[in-house]
């Protein structure tokens, strides 16, 4: 637990090494290196589900929640896939859960074809 509330910058190098590691910046990249490519599919996961699951409350708008849904749980799962640390999957985790449910809801009000393909 200590290891996550301390910055990445602070700890001092092990023996035997010439220099510490430099701060990344990034609160997500604990081992003191940046992940462009596993912070954007998080982003992107977020934002999906966030988007999933507030366009499932409302009936009309199934086609935006379960396509949302949909790309945000296949683009969380990729960004499991080449995750490096604990705090990227646990962002990840919660974009996946909010996009499922907002793909579950969606297809129970129509799914993604739902009154486009007759």
């Amino acid at each position: 637990m200590a290891q996550t509330v301390r910055p990445a910058g602070s700890r001092s190098a092990p023996h035997g090494t010439a220099h510490a590691r430099r701060a990344t910046g990034s609160l997500f990249a604990t081992d003191g290196r940046p992940h462009p490519l596993q912070d954007v599919l998080m982003v992107v996961t977020g934002v999906l589900g966030v988007l999933a699951f507030v366009t499932a409350m409302f009936h009309s708008l199934h086609l935006i929640s379960s396509w949302a849904g949909l790309i945000g749980i296949l683009t969380g799962a990729y960004g499991q896939y080449v995750s490096r640390t604990t705090w990227e999957r646990f962002g990840l985790i919660m974009g996946i859960g909010a996009s499922a449910v907002g793909f579950y809801l969606g297809m129970a009000h129509g799914g993604l074809f739902g009154g486009v393909i007759t």
